[in-house]
């Protein structure tokens, strides 16, 4: 195409749909009445239902009408009501100033101390105990709250990273790029082209043996990019116990992102 055409074809090329989304009170087959996210993506081709830590989601392609949307949803009504429930036998509460008496950390359970201070900051008291200790000043609000717990675990989540890869790296072509860490909705990790890698932050409230194996996962990507049986024999050789720690995701990871997301979320 000469340029003069590829620069009309730019001008008037239509402008791309951006996402749409509103929330909705929707009744249940069982009488109940929950909160539905209704999104409208020009990049979806079929109405998609769908439901995780944050509710039910309803996608619709650009051109799907509001009564097909309805149908679909009648249609799949009982199936909806049976993945909300799966959703709340692991709700979590969130973090109450003063009140909550313990927070999770690799797997277990630790006494939390509330103190006066000037800094809203949590951080491991020096006890072989391991208690946490959280210091709030009188007027901290919500969000300083919720970022003193991101931090803190983030920092944590950084320190078994960090004594953990060091033994692996001998065996692997290149290091990560970068290690970063984010509240992902579904997965636990994830390794970009560039060699980049995410962790998901929740991690780190698992039993460390599970946390540890995502890492291997992941540094295992660096040698095979996909999911190959070459893949999963280099999982293998470093950590032989792999699948033990997938059927620990299976059954608690549902329950590890709730349960950040009530408090960093």
């Amino acid at each position: 195409m000469p340029s003069a055409h590829r620069t009309l074809a730019r001008l008037f090329a239509p402008t791309p749909r951006t996402v749409e989304r509103e929330t909705l009170a929707h009744e249940l087959p069982d009488g109940r009445t929950v909160e539905l996210q209704r999104v409208r993506d020009p990049r979806a081709r079929r109405l998609k239902l769908s439901v995780d830590e944050r509710g039910a989601r309803l996608t619709l392609p650009m051109r799907a009408s509001i009564a097909a949307a309805d149908r679909f949803l009648a249609e799949h009504g009982d199936w909806l009501v049976t993945q909300l429930a799966r959703y709340e036998v692991h709700e979590a509460r969130a973090l109450e100033p003063g009140v909550t008496p313990s927070l999770p950390l690799r797997g277990r359970e630790h006494i939390l101390l509330w103190q006066p201070g000037r800094f809203t900051r949590l951080e491991a008291a020096p006890d072989p105990d391991e208690t946490l200790r959280f210091t709030l000043p009188a007027r901290a609000g919500e969000p300083a709250i919720r970022r003193a717990v991101r931090d803190f675990y983030e920092a944590q989540a950084r320190a078994d990273v960090g004594r953990w890869m060091p033994r692996y790296l001998a065996g692997l072509p290149r290091p990560p790029r970068r290690v970063v860490f984010k509240m992902m909705s579904s997965q636990w990790g994830s390794l970009a082209p560039d060699g980049s890698m995410a962790l998901d932050l929740s991690l780190v409230l698992a039993r460390p043996s599970a946390f540890e194996y995502v890492l291997v996962h992941e540094l295992c990507h660096l040698i095979h990019a996909d999911h190959s049986r070459s893949f999963w024999r280099e999982v293998e050789a470093r950590t032989p116990h792999w699948r033990e720690e997938r059927d620990y995701f299976h059954q608690e990871g549902r329950k590890l992102k709730a349960t950040l997301r009530a408090m960093c979320g």
